[in-house]
């Protein structure tokens, strides 16, 4: 099996919005509503990773606008894409609500 350097990890990957069947790859109560690149894009800085964003169309939905990082490979995929939900979670609720 090939042996690749980065991960791509995309918002769809992320959305609580989606079904599994969609392609979610997390659980709900780490999944947060529409996600976007830059949240994604401050919790890899957060966690140490160097990243690289693109937007992007997803297989799954090609007709609607989406995005992925590309990130250098440090451990299992799914732990990877875990600890970016769970960060992203963290900075979502760390920010003030708009009114």
């Amino acid at each position: 099996m090939k042996e690749y350097e980065r991960v791509v990890v995309w918002l769809d990957y992320l959305d609580s919005e989606k079904k599994r069947s969609d392609g979610r790859r997390v659980p709900l109560n780490s999944c947060v509503r529409a996600p976007t690149l830059d949240e994604m894009m401050q919790a890899c800085k957060k966690l140490g990773f160097e990243a690289q964003p693109q937007k992007a169309f997803h297989p799954r939905a090609p007709r609607r606008q989406s995005g992925y990082v590309s990130i250098v490979k440090k451990g299992r995929k799914q732990e990877v894409i875990t600890s970016i939900a769970r960060e992203m979670s963290r900075i979502r609720g760390s920010q003030p609500k708009k009114v």
